[in-house]
């Protein structure tokens, strides 16, 4: 998709006799978060996800796994519009958040709800405090008086502050790729996000920094709804509460992830996770 600038549950799969209303009306009891219904998306005359119908909890995470190219990623970016900032591109279905139709949610206040953190960290050309508070001043969302107070909570929160507090000021690019990470989930926590979407954050990342941002991760879902990309099937059996499996565009499965590392019910998540291909 390119670099971006910087303005810029299990309930089930529904079947093909359930809608996605009676999805969230069943959820209501189940602190449903997320329900997509009958997805499709296209890059031009290209389509890249085929019906994607599955319903995402609250305050729980959600891993996405399957082989490159097989839709995960372009699956996210439709969560918050994100797909929207690459010209020719168009979705069909329905996103709801808390039962409201993303596309006709005001696509800035979407992104404050449904924050995003992306493979590569992207830190601003700004110091490590700047960067925590752009969503902030952009979004005019806090006075000047507070805006330090929320910087540091967003540290905090990103288990980065004791690491930076003394070096605020010092340039966002003065910090180790690990840390340059945290930083980027701290700024998305800044604006309060309801649900935080990360694409392989940990994809560049050693296993000590990657441990970190694992441990980050526990720790925010209790404030939170998240869900991560990741190629690392150790990594999602280690973290996610529910695991969707996506192959060629298509969701295969989608349950608790302890179900689908060790009883899948279809021979193409067992053949993918055993390694028999992807």
């Amino acid at each position: 998709m390119g670099n971006l600038t910087e303005s810029e549950v299990i309930i089930g799969v529904p079947g093909p006799d359930r809608t996605i209303q009676d999805s969230v009306n069943e959820a209501s009891k189940s602190a449903l978060k997320i329900a997509v219904g009958h997805l499709n998306f296209h890059y031009g005359p290209r389509q890249v996800l085929f019906d994607i119908s599955l319903e995402i909890p609250d305050r729980k995470i959600t891993a996405l796994i399957g082989p490159s190219g097989c839709g995960k990623s372009t699956f996210l970016r439709t969560l918050n519009r994100m797909h929207e900032t690459v010209n020719g591109t168009r979705a069909e279905g329905e996103v709801l958040l808390d039962g409201q139709d993303i596309f006709a949610i005001d696509v800035v206040r979407l992104r404050r709800r449904v924050g995003m953190v992306f493979q590569k960290s992207n830190p601003f050309p700004k110091s490590i405090f700047e960067n925590v508070a752009y969503g902030l001043k952009i979004n005019r969302m806090a006075n000047r008086s507070a805006i330090a107070e929320i910087v540091e909570k967003s540290l905090r929160r990103a288990a980065l502050w004791d690491e930076v507090k003394d070096h605020l000021h010092k340039s966002a690019y003065s910090l180790s790729g690990g840390q340059q990470q945290r930083l980027c989930i701290a700024r998305a926590l800044a604006v309060d996000p309801e649900v935080l979407l990360l694409d392989e954050p940990c994809s560049a990342l050693d296993p000590v920094a990657t441990a970190k941002i694992e441990d980050l991760l526990l720790d925010l879902v209790s404030s939170c709804t998240i869900v991560i990309v990741t190629h690392n099937m150790q990594q999602a059996a280690r973290v996610a509460d529910y695991t969707g499996f996506f192959l060629l565009g298509k969701l295969i499965e989608f349950n608790k992830t302890d179900v689908i590392f060790k009883n899948p019910a279809q021979k193409e998540t067992e053949d993918y996770i055993t390694g028999r291909f992807g």
